[in-house]
C-alpha cells in the first residue's frame, strides 16, 4: 500500500492510519450488502456488485468488512467486484467473532483462532497481506487475555500479514492497555448523533492521531433509526435540502478530525447519497443544534 494521492473535498479529505497508510475520511461499510440479518447471501447479487464498483469509482479508498458477514459473503463479493484492486483501496477486516447456523454472533478470541481468521480473510478478499486487522471485543474469555490476542496479531503484523491493528467495540481502558502492547492505528465503537457514550474515546483517539471509525453512524441498529426519525434532524435536512443521513454524517465529519465514515448500504442511490455528505449545506448553527441533542456520553433515550 502507498501512500494516497489525495481525494477530492467531497470526501471529507484525508486521514493517515499509519505510514504508509492514508485513506479518505468517508469510507464505505460493506456488510449490509450479505442477506437479512448479515446472515447468508444478498437477495440481488448483481446490485451489491454494482454499489462496490460504484464506490470505487465515486473515490472510496476505504472499504470495511470481516469475514464474519454473510459469514464468507461479503468478502466473496469484495473480491467478485474488485479484483485486482487498485493500489490506493484500502481493505480493513475484523476478527474476534463468528456465526453459528442460526446467526447468532459469538465470541472467538483464542489467538490461534484470530491467526485462522487472519489467513481466511487474507484467502476470501485474495490478498497477501491486510491492510487494517481490527480485533472486535465481545466479551473476556476464560483464560485468554487481551495481550493474548493483540500478540496473535503482533506477530502476523511482524510476518508481513497485516499492516495495521485496530480495536472494536473496546473502552477506553481497553484501549489505553492495548496502546501499552503495540501501536493501535484505529478504534471503531458505536457512536452517532444519538448515541454519543463514546465520546471519550472519540477525544482520546483524536488526542493521539489515531482514527476513530463509528460503526453505526446513521443511528440504525441498536438504536432502531432513532437518528433517522429525531425532529432537529428532520428540520434540518427539510431546510437545507439535505437528507437526513447526510445530516448525520455531516456532523460526525465536524465532530473531530479523526473521525472516519463508513456508511454501509445494498443500495447505489444510498451510497451516492451518503458520499455526498461532505457538502452537505450543513451551517454552524445546524451543527450547534445537533451537539445539544444529546450530552456527550449519553444517548438520545438517556436524554430524553
Amino acid at each position: 500500500m502507498q501512500q494516497h494521492r489525495g481525494v477530492t473535498s467531497n470526501l471529507g479529505g484525508t486521514f493517515t492510519l499509519t505510514d504508509g497508510l492514508a485513506v479518505s475520511r468517508v469510507g464505505f461499510g460493506a456488510m449490509q450488502l450479505a442477506g437479512p440479518g448479515v446472515f447468508g447471501p444478498p437477495g440481488d447479487r448483481e446490485q451489491a456488485l454494482r454499489v462496490l464498483r460504484r464506490a470505487v469509482e465515486l473515490g472510496i479508498d476505504h472499504i470495511d468488512t470481516s469475514d464474519f458477514y454473510g459469514p464468507w459473503v461479503v468478502n466473496e463479493l469484495i473480491a467478485e467486484a474488485l479484483r485486482p484492486y487498485g493500489e490506493n483501496l484500502v481493505l480493513a477486516t475484523k476478527i474476534g467473532a463468528y456465526r453459528d447456523h442460526e446467526g447468532a454472533w459469538l465470541p472467538l478470541g483464542h489467538p490461534d483462532a484470530l491467526k485462522a481468521q487472519v489467513h481466511d480473510n487474507l484467502r476470501r478478499l485474495g490478498v497477501d497481506a491486510l491492510d487494517l486487522v481490527n480485533l472486535r471485543y465481545l466479551t473476556d474469555l476464560p483464560g485468554v487475555t487481551l495481550a493474548d490476542q493483540l500478540g496473535a496479531l503482533v506477530e502476523l503484523r511482524e510476518q508481513g500479514l497485516v499492516r495495521a491493528i485496530g480495536l472494536s467495540n473496546v473502552s477506553l481502558e481497553q484501549f489505553e492497555q492495548a496502546r501499552e502492547i503495540t501501536e493501535i492505528a484505529s478504534v471503531q465503537n458505536l457512536y452517532n448523533v444519538v448515541d454519543r457514550t463514546s465520546a471519550a474515546l472519540v477525544d482520546r483517539t483524536a488526542e493521539l492521531g489515531v482514527a476513530f471509525v463509528p460503526f453505526f453512524p446513521l443511528g440504525s441498529g441498536f438504536h432502531g433509526s432513532r437518528a433517522r426519525q429525531d425532529d432537529t434532524l428532520a428540520e434540518i435536512a427539510g431546510r437545507t435540502g439535505a437528507s437526513q443521513a447526510q445530516v448525520s454524517l455531516a456532523w460526525l465529519l465536524r465532530r473531530s478530525p479523526n473521525v472516519l465514515l463508513i456508511p454501509g448500504t445494498s443500495s447505489v442511490a444510498h451510497l451516492e447519497d451518503n458520499t455526498a455528505c461532505a457538502v452537505a449545506g450543513i451551517s454552524d448553527a445546524d451543527l450547534a443544534a445537533l451537539d445539544s441533542l444529546v450530552a456527550e456520553g449519553e444517548t438520545l433515550e438517556a436524554a430524553h
